[in-house]
């Protein structure tokens, strides 16, 4: 039984290590059941699920046409929030700046994933990186609180968004997700 195959934004190394930093800070005030490994923070782009290898190869074939010609882009990570009831969130999440570059990313993915034949969830795109999941306490949580909180241990972090990646779950694992296929995008030149 292989596991769920979805398209992400790759998060730098040094993304990575901060967002670590903020979710440990975090996890001492704030107690959620299933803290994600820090290998596995990504923003997803389309979700597939099972998929036969008959269609992976298919958007596959088109993402990496679609990317040819994508250039990196830079963005904020600047906020945190949750999914789910304001009282017992299901996903606690830190958020990015809204980017245009990332906007139009995001539907090149996942167009070429509808052409490819895949059925995609239709709600809107709210990117973020899932830092924990399941609220884990008796008491309710306070989004109050929280923003408070983390308006003090989250500031602005800027990246060179480059890389996107088609990766598969192994939930058996830690960490959990395998690249399958990278494309990386190209370099803006820069502005004169």
């Amino acid at each position: 039984m292989t596991g769920h195959y979805f398209y992400a934004l790759a998060l730098p190394d040094e993304v990575k290590q901060f967002l670590l930093k903020v979710s440990k800070q975090i996890k001492e005030e704030f107690p959620f059941k299933k803290w994600v490994h820090h290998e596995d923070y990504h923003i997803t782009l389309a979700f597939l699920g099972h998929a036969d290898q008959a269609r992976l190869a298919q958007s596959l074939q088109s993402v990496k046409k679609e990317m040819n010609d994508f250039q990196s882009f830079q963005l904020n990570i600047n906020h945190t929030g949750i999914f789910g009831s304001p009282k017992e969130p299901r996903i606690l999440w830190a958020g990015v700046h809204h980017s245009e570059n990332l906007q139009s990313l995001r539907s090149k993915v996942y167009d070429s994933c509808i052409e490819a034949g895949f059925q995609l969830e239709t709600r809107p795109f709210k990117p973020h990186v899932t830092l924990a999941r399941k609220w884990n306490s008796d008491s309710s949580f306070s989004f109050g609180d929280f923003q408070k909180f983390t308006s003090d241990v989250l500031s602005e972090f800027e990246f060179l968004a480059d890389e996107v990646v088609l990766y598969q779950t192994h939930p058996e694992k830690t960490p959990k997700y395998e690249k399958v296929q990278s494309f990386r995008l190209t370099k803006a030149l820069p502005s004169l």
